[in-house]
């Protein structure tokens, strides 16, 4: 895993940030290796990875690191009821980081 931003012009594709967010998981739970080690898009991160509350705030700062303020998870969560987070799957957050990630390469003159 990288700790810098893509470069701009290059679109992240979902599969890029899949891997990215798949690595910074392993990381936040020490070498998660679940059903068959693999972490998909259909993966939730409360049943599937019992993620903690402290687990995401790592897994947070993982994705600042990463992709630096473009992508903010607590503004991402903010807006959702804790069931909403719960059920909160992989790949919903990797939907939002492209978008996220594609609306910071538009800005950029």
């Amino acid at each position: 895993m990288t700790t810098s931003r893509p470069a701009g012009g290059e679109g992240t594709d979902e599969e890029e940030v899949l891997a990215d967010l798949t690595a910074m998981i392993r990381q936040v739970l020490e070498g998660y290796e679940g059903e068959e080690g693999e972490v998909t898009m259909r993966t939730r991160f409360g049943s599937d990875l019992e993620l903690e509350s402290i687990d995401l705030v790592a897994l947070a700062g993982l994705l600042e690191e990463r992709y630096g303020r473009a992508v903010n998870f607590a503004e991402f969560v903010a807006g959702m009821d804790l069931e909403e987070i719960i059920e909160l799957d992989v790949g919903r957050l990797v939907e939002h980081i492209c978008v996220c990630l594609k609306a910071a390469d538009g800005s950029r003159p």
